[in-house]
């Protein structure tokens, strides 16, 4: 596989995620006992700290989660106003 078709797969992967980790956080906040949004969240959270995201990204994993759960919560915080 070219560089670049492996590049475009990684980050596909990681917008995924991103996407999938965005319903499941909100869910979460609002039924904090969920079950199966809980094991979503920590699927997901598993994934941005495990050795498979630093497969595909030399990004912080766990840091580019941070920040996506900051701005969820500010787009929910915006939302309320």
């Amino acid at each position: 596989m070219c560089d670049e078709g492996y590049f475009a797969l990684a980050r596909a992967i990681i917008l995924q995620a991103v996407k999938d980790f965005k319903p499941a956080y909100l869910r979460l906040k609002r039924r904090p006992d969920d079950k199966a949004a809980a094991a979503r969240v920590k699927e997901i959270t598993e994934f941005f700290c495990g050795e498979y995201f630093c497969l595909l990204s030399d990004t912080d994993g766990p840091r580019l989660l941070r920040k996506i759960m900051e701005q969820i919560d500010e787009e929910q915080e915006h939302e309320k106003k």
